[in-house]
């Protein structure tokens, strides 16, 4: 009897926080593969709302809404293209929004292309609704006062409530 190899893949990002359109991506994603891990990227350089630890618990509680059971999260400081050799992960799924998204991840593929031949690149594209939808733009919506309910998680609009009172 022949033995499959599990189709491993990493979903990574800051997910600062985790939107609506970053959902679709990973439900999608886990449709395709037995296992997604979602990576939550860990950079000190880089100025985050939330904790690495906190974008983690808010990504799990997300999960827990949709009911997915093969997905998992974690973080991580380093190279991604490193984390995926240990979890013996061969893809690596990224989301593309728009054209503007295409230049930087087409540099980000070939890069992570010349580091290791072997893991492959997964595009899946934001549908419409979703498209417009990024991290950064939910925090200034968030701050300045729009009502983001419908473009984040649950447990995710209850932290930004939270944040948005401090």
């Amino acid at each position: 009897m022949e033995i499959k190899e599990s189709k491993i893949a990493i979903y990574p990002g800051s997910f600062d926080p985790i939107t609506n359109g970053h959902i679709d991506i990973l439900r999608r994603a886990s449709v395709l593969f037995d296992k997604v891990i979602v990576l939550v990227a860990h950079n000190n350089s880089k100025k985050s709302h939330f904790s690495p630890q906190k974008r983690k618990e808010m990504i799990v509680a997300a999960i827990k809404e949709l009911d997915i059971n093969n997905v998992d999260v974690d973080v991580y400081g380093g190279l991604t293209i490193d984390y995926a050799k240990k979890a013996h992960a061969k893809y690596l799924i990224r989301g593309l929004r728009a054209v503007s998204d295409f230049e930087y991840e087409f540099k980000l593929a070939a890069t992570n292309y010349y580091i290791d031949h072997d893991i492959e690149m997964i595009f899946l594209m934001a549908h419409n609704n979703f498209e417009f939808i990024s991290s950064s733009s939910i925090m200034e919506m968030t701050l300045g006062g729009v009502d983001v309910s419908k473009l984040v998680p649950n447990s995710v609009y209850h932290e930004l409530l939270k944040l948005k009172q401090k």
